[in-house]
């Protein structure tokens, strides 16, 4: 995918959400991935073409793995201009070392979103972007399905009342394939998760049965997606359901 691909999809999925006002300080969550990455390229090309004048600030929790290096990521961020942020934790030991949890996956996400909504209040910003593609809309459809009994994901825009923060997925309408495309053409620093579990996740086999699906029923991942933006399955969110223009 070429950048004026990508560039369509973000802002379709900005325009049709509202996802950026005038005058927004957005925070840009970036773990290291192909999908965060991107995420940031997106938002800084956008930038400079928006009638919505906003700027965007890169900010990363270190979980405490050894050996997760940002040297990469910070020299992206230098050559684009883009002021950036590590946040240090102690995530990691918590969940493995104190705790041993067996299933860690949701003990570290809520840990490593809070971390971040915190660090994203305490530099002023009033927006925190997530790297959520088209392929993840759908996959957390099905891990709510099979495990929680219930048709739902997350919504593209949630405002976070508590924290009086904004969280936006402008990544909404790309595909993962698109994604790994671009990270290849762009030669992006991508860092490789050092989670001991990285691939043996719920997420990660859900993620295996949509390929199946979508090899035996082509289309069919194109068809989900279009089923939850007509059928509305962010209703429910404890965040704020956005209207599509």
């Amino acid at each position: 995918m070429k950048l004026q691909q990508l560039l369509s999809y973000t802002r379709k999925a900005v325009d049709d959400y509202r996802m950026i006002s005038d005058g927004d300080k957005i925070a840009v969550g970036i773990s290291g991935g192909k999908d965060s990455l991107t995420m940031l390229y997106a938002l800084h090309c956008l930038m400079r073409f928006y009638p919505q004048h906003f700027t965007i600030h890169a900010v990363t929790v270190d979980l405490g793995y050894e050996g997760f290096d940002t040297t990469a990521i910070r020299a992206l961020c230098q050559d684009m201009g883009v002021p950036y942020t590590v946040v240090d934790s102690e995530i990691a030991k918590i969940i493995f070392d104190d705790r041993k949890e067996a299933n860690p996956c949701s003990l570290c996400a809520k840990m490593r979103k809070g971390a971040l909504n915190q660090a994203v209040k305490e530099l002023g910003c009033n927006k925190v972007a997530y790297a959520h593609h088209k392929d993840d809309l759908v996959e957390t459809m099905l891990l709510s399905l099979l495990y929680e009994g219930r048709f739902h994901t997350f919504s593209p825009v949630t405002y976070l009342d508590r924290m009086d923060l904004t969280v936006i997925r402008p990544l909404l309408y790309v595909p993962e394939m698109d994604v790994i495309g671009f990270q290849k053409l762009m030669e992006l620093p991508v860092q490789k998760s050092p989670c001991p579990v990285d691939g043996y996740t719920r997420r990660q086999s859900v993620k295996d049965l949509l390929r199946q699906l979508n090899q035996e029923y082509p289309g069919a991942k194109e068809r989900m997606f279009t089923a939850i933006i007509n059928g509305n399955l962010f209703h429910g969110d404890r965040g704020q359901n956005p209207v599509k223009k």
